[in-house]
């Protein structure tokens, strides 16, 4: 791994700080999720430097609020609000049929944590089918679009959760192991560094830039499932090591620092946490990227198994 790339800016750095100074006019941004938590930041910062923005969300109330809340703390007037349920291809495939023109930033901002085990109408566990299928069917059906706009950003959201699990080929929809939540999130999230790398290697060519990112500990709506006591548990598992809580702001500021940051012009496949690149994880580390979730073949893999997967 060549040394990893670092910025001025830290943990403690919010998003509109990493877009200061930086202008998006013109430029057509989408982040899903975009009504609460990290989303709702990320897309205020986006649409404060200038950029059109989305916010394609379920609870399209929710993302009508989140747009007059964006207007009035930013000014910005070019927000809109679309449905998108990631759960449901076919809703994935109306939003990227609607879509026309080009597109230049777009942050898979969505997903689902440590949920109970449920399963969509096609049989896939809930957790991979939303964090990882959802966005790969919604990126590859926005490809045209994010080629179209000659040096666009694709933002993958990831989690340390990743470190908890590879994706388990064998057996991803845990129909033979017995259901683990956590394993459950963790391979989903391994899954979005993978798509990351896969990405890179097929679309470098189209000027399509593509990373992925740990946001840090924030509490939002992502933890609906996940009790205060389990998460200070796990906190404390760390040790001295376990990093304090970011505001939302501060949460999303990773995400704009790939999504639209001059400094990250050229870099694509990696893997940032606190807005700097993370070093390989030693076994066991609750901080950096584990290997296997850089790995060109897995990544490969992936790719294949979620185009197998979604034409079934």
């Amino acid at each position: 791994m060549t040394t990893p790339l670092t910025t001025p800016f830290s943990a403690s750095s919010t998003a509109a700080e990493v877009l200061a100074g930086t202008d998006l006019t013109g430029r057509r941004a989408v982040v899903t999720g975009g009504a609460s938590g990290i989303g709702v930041e990320t897309a205020r910062a986006l649409a404060g430097a200038g950029a059109a923005v989305t916010l394609a969300v379920r609870d399209t109330a929710a993302g009508d609020r989140t747009a007059d809340d964006i207007h009035a703390t930013t000014g910005a007037r070019d927000v809109t609000v679309a449905h998108l349920d990631l759960a449901d291809p076919s809703s994935v495939a109306a939003f990227t049929s609607a879509w026309e023109g080009p597109l230049h930033i777009l942050v898979n901002n969505a997903g689902v944590m440590a949920a109970p085990e449920t399963r969509t109408p096609q049989g896939w566990e809930l957790q991979f089918a939303t964090n990882h299928l959802g966005h790969f069917a919604l990126t590859t059906g926005l490809h045209r679009a994010l080629a179209a706009a000659d040096g666009a950003r694709v933002v993958s959201v990831s989690s340390s959760a990743h470190l908890r699990s590879p994706v388990v080929f064998e057996d991803i929809h845990f129909r033979e192991r017995p259901y683990e939540p956590w394993a459950a999130y963790g391979q989903s999230k391994t899954a979005n560094v993978l798509f990351a790398v896969g990405a890179t290697a097929r679309w470098a060519d189209d000027g399509i830039l593509v990373n992925s990112l740990m946001p840090g500990g924030i509490r939002t709506r992502l933890q609906r499932h996940v009790s205060d006591e389990t998460l200070e548990r796990m906190r404390a598992r760390v040790g001295a090591g376990a990093p304090n809580w970011k505001s939302p702001e501060q949460g999303a500021a990773t995400s704009v620092l790939l999504a639209a940051s001059p400094l990250l012009d050229g870099v694509s496949g990696r893997y940032f946490e606190d807005c700097n690149e993370a070093a390989h994880a030693e076994p066991g580390a609750a901080r950096g990227v584990a290997p296997y979730a850089l790995d060109p073949e897995a990544a490969a893999l992936l790719w294949q198994v979620s185009l197998d997967t979604l034409a079934a």
